[in-house]
């Protein structure tokens, strides 16, 4: 499905922005993406015009279909102000969201979700529940404080194979796949269609996980995440 959602990543740095913007393409090479960092002259600082001019490209690529549009990220203060200013001006507002999310945790879990071709609000709420710095101190007290895993439906264990274990793109992989399933996927214990939970879940190759699915496709989705994960992409 192509992506319905662009992105829009506002930064006081050009470096900062396209930074963002490289490692959330790496998790969703069908989306597009616009990094509007710095001043116009390049210093430090942020540009109405690199704004706008990143919000208009992005508009034209996903049109102006059912659930389409673009979502606008941004790092600091000044940023915000700047971008609603670009958006009082805007000729398709209805188009527009821009939310207050973690830049880069909120930028790569929207995007694996825009990449499975949700709508705008979806993608937007992808990013505003990307919980940061915070997401490694829950996987820490997952043990001591979430309940008993469920003892029904589908298991498996799986040996990572990829050389970078579950990071950043094949963390990425994993959970658009789970998100394909009409099934509840429990990586260690964690949500298979997050992938930031599964970043924090900080498995390296040649660990062994625990897969746990329950639904209409448990079966079928336990077999197809156990094969990605033994075979390095």
């Amino acid at each position: 499905m192509m992506a319905r959602v662009a992105f829009v990543i506002a930064s006081h740095s050009d470096l900062l922005a396209r930074g963002v913007v490289e490692l959330a393409q790496q998790m969703a090479p069908e989306v597009f993406f616009q990094a509007a960092g710095g001043t116009d002259e390049g210093g430090i600082g942020t540009s109405f015009d690199k704004i706008d001019a990143a919000v208009s490209a992005c508009l034209d690529e996903v049109g102006d279909g059912d659930g389409a549009g673009v979502l606008i990220l941004t790092d600091l203060g000044s940023a915000t102000m700047t971008v609603e200013s670009v958006l009082d001006f805007a000729d398709d507002p209805d188009h527009l969201k821009f939310i207050e999310a973690p830049l880069v945790e909120g930028a790569v879990a929207a995007a694996v979700r825009a990449q499975l071709g949700d709508c705008l609000n979806d993608v937007a709420d992808a990013a505003r529940n990307a919980i940061g710095p915070m997401i490694e101190l829950h996987s820490m007290q997952q043990d001591q404080q979430a309940p008993s895993a469920p003892t029904d439906g589908v298991t498996d264990t799986a040996v990572v194979a990829d050389p970078v274990g579950l990071h950043a793109r094949p963390a990425a992989l994993l959970a658009r796949l789970a998100a394909t399933f009409d099934a509840e996927i429990l990586v260690n214990g964690t949500d298979a269609a997050s992938v930031l939970e599964i970043m924090a879940l900080g498995v390296k190759q040649g660990e062994t996980v625990e897969l746990r699915a329950t639904g209409p496709q448990a079966a079928e989705s336990i077999v197809a995440l156990k094969e990605m994960i033994e075979n390095a992409s």
